[in-house]
């Protein structure tokens, strides 16, 4: 997948609800974004789960993201297919209203 965005997530699965739940930062200082679903981690159905949700979260479609790191751990690599110059200032606009921790 070429062009776009990567983003980092720390996903927890078996969650109350499907939601974006803040940014916090790795132990090397890197932010990742915290986001939780209900759905198990079992058959890619948490992956699945976290890329409907981000969708849904910043209004693109589906098919535009995919998961291309950490597919069995809880911290995701999401690719984002787009320009740069227009995923980066929506992004950032998202991500802006989220609490940090």
């Amino acid at each position: 997948m070429a062009g776009g965005v990567r983003v980092a997530v720390r996903l927890t699965p078996r969650g109350r609800t499907d939601r974006l739940v803040g940014i916090a930062r790795l132990a090397d200082g890197a932010p990742v974004l915290l986001a939780s679903v209900t759905a198990p981690p079992v058959d890619s159905r948490a992956n699945e789960a976290l890329l409907r949700l981000l969708a849904k979260d910043w209004s693109l479609p589906r098919r535009d993201l995919a998961i291309v790191g950490g597919q069995k751990s809880r911290n995701k690599l999401v690719q984002i297919i787009g320009d740069p110059a227009v995923l980066a200032p929506l992004l950032r606009t998202a991500l802006s209203i989220l609490p940090h921790n």
